[in-house]
């Protein structure tokens, strides 16, 4: 490995979450600071000693006033990250080249919102008085929410490969059976069969049902990061940082880029993907579990192929409720996923993923050495490889 290389150097010491509800009766800030503060006491360290602070440009939770309510003393450094669930591993290759470089001793990343009973990504119903440039092209004749923007794109991708709804099932079908044995999930004791999915309704007809569909969620998910010489001496088993990356590529939206010459891929992940395979020296057969983002399902499948789990145009075969249960080849998003468990941007996928490393995940499998967890799709993005010591 190359000296200049992240591999290695930092890892996830301390996580921490709120429950995960639909109506959190506390504001955006609080359950902040509740994440924060876990994350800190789980790492076996205090306040003073966190120097940095990483979130979402979307966030509404100040970095200082994070900091002033938790007891924080000195922040050496502060990092916000765009494109929505895309920034989710962004905020921990932040926190890891911070503490690579010596910039920060110990930092904390952070998402935080009340996004079922406060303000709902899935309703536009309300007035728009100024639309970014990407969305000038699309909102005014009514493409204006995540569903339609993912069915848009995946229609395209359906109809290249052959794909149907039914093909989607087993991606929900997984994640509601991993959140029906996950006490802290919102779907806890509700797993659903295939017939099921294909009898909810149409949220976008032909390519998504309402269990092709994410939650809106409230809770807070927080992670510190520090360097793995460090981390070896704190109370809990590190996930260690293996490979960390973001990527874009050209002609990116914020979930609508349409103008490119193909439709079908996800041209960031796959960019992701491969730099997070170079970093580490693993390939996909190496991982243990992985968490892909489930916004909704069709991008879960187009992720398989983007990561070389499988090819073009396989993932509809591939994906099987067999491979990617807790007894398969690849099981996915073991505490039900954005799907089942709760919408938190992506950051509890890292939760878990640290869970599963250490041995004490609510669905453990056995001995988890590598574990992949991809963040918002559609959008610029991020990745990260976890691997025990």
């Amino acid at each position: 490995m190359s000296d200049r290389t992240l591999s290695g150097k930092s890892s996830i010491a301390g996580i921490g979450q709120t429950e995960f509800s639909k109506d959190s009766g506390r504001s955006e800030l609080q359950l902040a600071c509740e994440a924060v503060h876990a994350a800190i006491i789980d790492a076996g360290l205090t306040p003073s000693d966190v120097d940095g602070l990483v979130t979402f440009t979307m966030d509404t939770s100040e970095e200082m006033e994070v900091a002033r309510n938790v007891g924080m003393s000195e922040i050496s450094m502060f990092s916000r990250v765009h494109y929505g669930g895309g920034a989710a591993a962004g905020t921990v290759l932040q926190a890891a080249m911070a503490v690579a470089t010596g910039v920060a001793d110990a930092v904390v990343c952070y998402r935080a919102f009340n996004e079922r009973s406060g303000n709902r990504f899935g309703n536009m119903t309300g007035r728009i008085t100024t639309l970014p440039p990407w969305l000038s092209w699309y909102a005014p004749y009514g493409l204006m929410t995540p569903a339609s923007w993912v069915a848009l794109h995946a229609h395209r991708y359906m109809e290249r490969y052959g794909v149907t709804n039914a093909d989607f099932a087993p991606i929900a079908i997984v994640d509601r059976a991993n959140a029906a044995t996950n006490p802290g999930a919102w779907f806890y004791e509700r797993p659903i069969t295939f017939e099921e999915h294909q009898q909810s309704r149409w949220i976008i007809e032909p390519v998504l049902r309402l269990l092709d569909c994410c939650q809106e969620s409230d809770g807070g998910v927080a992670v510190l990061i520090t360097s793995t010489e460090r981390a070896r001496d704190l109370p809990n088993p590190p996930a260690v940082i293996a490979a960390a990356s973001q990527g874009a590529t050209f002609d990116s939206e914020m979930m609508t880029s349409y103008y490119r010459d193909d439709l079908t891929g996800l041209p960031e992940m796959g960019l992701v993907g491969n730099r997070l395979w170079a970093q580490s020296g693993l390939t996909p057969s190496d991982m243990s579990t992985a968490f892909l983002y489930d916004h909704f399902t069709p991008f879960v499948l187009m992720q398989l192929e983007e990561l070389g789990f499988c090819g073009r145009g396989e993932a509809k075969d591939w994906a099987t409720v067999e491979r990617l249960s807790l007894t398969g080849d690849l099981p996915i998003n073991t505490s039900g996923g954005l799907l089942g468990e709760a919408y938190i941007h992506g950051m509890n996928g890292i939760t878990e993923c640290v869970r599963q490393i250490r041995g004490t995940a609510c669905n453990q499998l056995g001995d988890v050495v590598h574990a992949l967890v991809t963040s918002g799709t559609g959008v610029p993005t991020s990745g990260l490889i976890l691997s025990k010591l």
